[in-house]
């Protein structure tokens, strides 16, 4: 008579699609064009790169940080829905510990989509001959039901340009 115990869908976060978003200002290529076998032969689950014009990287998805790595160059995210992403910025950029990056975010913090996460120094990158790739991949792609990437080409930093929801 009330639907007191009725579940609305819409407020239930795991049936809800999550907004991918562009990380910085550039050109998005799904992960399979990544220089990386790891990334792009989805070893490590599926996503996306923006190859960036400048350094200002803003958070991938609305979700909570679970760690920033020691050398600064990947953040480690949790949905509200339990899926986890992983920001890893530039290619083979560990051996460089953390000299490009400047991270403004730190374990615990709540992100959406106009936070800014680092500050990466694109031509230090240049001239240790890294990949600036920015890779965004959903690392539990077993609790995936549905990954879409629906942009191409040139995007601007916090534009929706994909989605993913739970199984």
């Amino acid at each position: 008579m009330f639907n007191f115990f009725k579940k609305d869908k819409k407020q239930d976060p795991v049936s809800e699609k999550k907004n991918l978003y562009a990380v910085a200002n550039g050109r998005v290529v799904p992960v399979t064009e990544v220089a990386d076998p790891v990334f792009s032969q989805k070893m490590m689950g599926d996503g996306y790169a923006v190859i960036p014009t400048d350094g200002e990287i803003y958070s991938p998805v609305e979700g909570k940080v679970l760690s920033v790595f020691p050398t600064k160059h990947a953040v480690g995210i949790q949905l509200d829905n339990g899926l986890e992403i992983l920001l890893h910025m530039g290619l083979d950029t560990v051996e460089l510990n953390g000299k490009p990056f400047d991270t403004h975010v730190k374990e615990g913090d709540v992100l959406t989509a106009s936070t800014h996460v680092a500050t990466c120094d694109l031509d230090a990158l240049a001239e240790a001959g890294k990949d600036n790739a920015m890779v965004v991949v959903v690392t539990n792609m077993d609790k995936v039901q549905e990954f879409e990437l629906t942009a191409s080409g040139e995007v601007t930093a916090q534009s929706v340009i994909g989605t993913v929801l739970h199984k």
